[in-house]
């Protein structure tokens, strides 16, 4: 194996701050490859797993991280499709915040043509949640209208393009002025400041909306139930408003023939992501290429850094991908 015996890595502990320790470098198994990480993605499901919420499922590792981007440094016997040196990106059930990182081959994917590491590393935990979410479970089509919540997040910059790139006419919310600019660049027909105006006017007079992305929830349920055309689907991926609603009219829902629906995607099993991946490796890397979807990166940290890269996501300033660098 092309890897040294230890490596560092971030350790996190309830309620202390993250700092870089020695672990052993993980060996791969007969269907996995070992990354050398260049760069690794941070998401918010990462900071739920430092604060005890989000467990990591039985098999994944204990550190965080759920997408990066690097070299194969080794392959299990069994594997078929990578050979060390190859350059990948993957969607990792747990520790990319490492110099190295485990990842079953189903799950990692060559790196579309003209990215770097950093923006490869981008990549994973947002196309992939993007496309289960929006393009399978809401059924996206060309034409139609779109909305989703947190537009200048990592996976909100992401569904944007990929929206557009569809064919589908785009909406987004965000918290200022420079991220509704953001999401108006990057493909949206209209960014909506929600704290300044109301979304459910705004849509209302742009006809409704056929398919909403949303990760705030709360009080947002509603007014999504309300704007949704007949036949219209709403998914939810997160609840960053809280997961209860204190009152909530179903009858929107028998009337207009509505689908509420959510998921998330680390507790898929294998060979669901490996179906998922070679879905987005068949249509979401060739709108990479031609320049239609592009990674947005916030900023990049090192890994000794990791504290300040929670911390300025945990103040909802990242306008696109934060990242960390080994």
């Amino acid at each position: 194996m092309n890897a040294p015996k230890t490596m560092r890595a971030v350790i996190h502990a309830l309620g202390e701050p993250l700092r870089v320790g020695e672990l052993a470098t993980p060996v791969p198994g007969q269907h996995e490859i070992l990354i050398k990480v260049a760069a690794a993605g941070v998401n918010r499901p990462d900071l739920m797993q430092r604060a005890g919420l989000y467990p990591p499922p039985p098999g994944a590792p204990a550190t965080m991280g759920l997408e990066a981007a690097g070299t194969v440094a080794a392959a299990g016997s069994a594997v078929t499709r990578w050979r060390e040196g190859d350059e990948v990106t993957a969607l990792l059930g747990g520790g990319g915040y490492a110099e190295y990182a485990l990842v079953d081959e189903g799950s990692a994917l060559r790196i579309p043509k003209g990215l770097s590491m950093e923006e490869a590393a981008g990549l994973p935990e947002t196309v992939f949640t993007v496309w289960a979410n929006v393009f399978e479970s809401g059924a996206l089509k060309p034409g139609e209208t779109f909305l989703v919540h947190g537009g200048a997040s990592g996976i909100g910059t992401t569904a944007i393009q990929m929206a557009k790139a569809h064919g589908a006419r785009v909406f987004a919310t965000a918290g200022d002025g420079e991220k509704v600019a953001l999401c108006e660049r990057l493909g949206a027909e209209r960014g909506i400041n929600y704290k300044t105006e109301d979304f459910e006017s705004v849509l209302r007079g742009a006809g409704g909306v056929d398919v909403i992305l949303d990760m705030v929830a709360g009080p947002y349920t509603q007014k999504n139930l309300d704007i949704l055309n007949d036949g219209g689907r709403c998914v939810l991926i997160a609840f960053l408003q809280g997961p209860t609603v204190p009152q909530l009219n179903l009858m929107r829902i028998l009337l207009k023939r509505l689908t509420l629906t959510g998921s998330t995607l680390r507790s898929r099993p294998l060979d669901e992501k490996a179906r998922l991946a070679a879905a987005v490796e068949k249509t979401v890397w060739p709108w990479i290429e031609a320049g239609k979807v592009k990674p947005v990166i916030d900023k990049v940290f090192a890994l000794d850094d990791a504290e300040a890269a929670h911390a300025r996501m945990t103040a909802g300033v990242n306008a696109g991908k934060i990242i960390l660098k080994p």
